[in-house]
């Protein structure tokens, strides 16, 4: 290896170089970009909702101070393409925005869908012997017979 690529290797934290081979595959330690903070004790749903989140608060914000200095070039140059870029990133933050409430509905809608399955239910399948199945069909018309008729009788 030459000096520039162990340099490289040094500043990636690459300890061991990569052998170039077609038949197998090195595995590495991988280091996110961004780290990312993993918590046990919650599910992955919160987790993505958490990092997806962060990650749009960023970009309004960067898109706050770009806004704030793309209004500061339009007073100054008052051109009128700088001031049309100007309404485009505003339009562009409103919309990431938009984006983050939407992801709070659905995970809203993530967490209630638990709740509001249907109870009532429309076409069962019976997985089984027809013995059983008679089995419990004849169990069936006992309990009915117990219960007392309160039907009213025509004469």
């Amino acid at each position: 290896m030459t000096k520039l690529e162990d340099k490289v290797n040094e500043i990636l934290g690459i300890n061991e170089p990569v052998k170039e081979s077609t038949t197998s595959i090195v595995k590495q330690d991988f280091k996110p970009a961004v780290p990312r903070k993993d918590d046990d004790k919650k599910e992955d749903v919160d987790n993505d909702y958490k990092y997806s989140r962060e990650n749009y608060y960023n970009l309004i914000e960067r898109g706050q101070e770009a806004i704030e200095g793309i209004l500061n070039i339009a007073r100054e140059g008052e051109h009128p393409r700088a001031y049309e870029v100007a309404g485009q990133l505003i339009g562009q933050v409103a919309g990431t925005v938009d984006k983050l409430q939407d992801l709070q509905k659905k995970l809203k809608d993530l967490k209630e869908v638990p709740k509001t399955a249907n109870q009532n239910i429309k076409n069962a399948l019976f997985v089984g012997s027809t013995a059983e199945l008679q089995k419990m069909l004849k169990k069936d018309e006992d309990n009915t017979d117990k219960v007392k008729d309160i039907t009213p009788k025509k004469d």
